[in-house]
């Protein structure tokens, strides 16, 4: 009984889906901002850039 009563409890609190999963594009869309500033914050782009110029030269192109 117990068990039945914080689920309902659960579900009214955050409104959601009975399975809790969310679109994958849903997620991407929630991510990506954040990653983007955090990026731009702490200078990502020139890791971004250094590590995927050394996987090309380790791919040989």
């Amino acid at each position: 009984m117990a068990d039945i009563a914080r689920q309902g409890r659960k579900a009214f609190a955050f409104n959601s889906h009975e399975s809790g999963t969310r679109h994958p594009l849903v997620a991407a869309a929630m991510v990506l901002p954040l990653a983007a500033l955090l990026l731009f914050l702490f200078g990502g782009f020139d890791q971004v850039a250094a590590q995927a110029s050394s996987v090309g030269v380790m791919l040989g192109r």
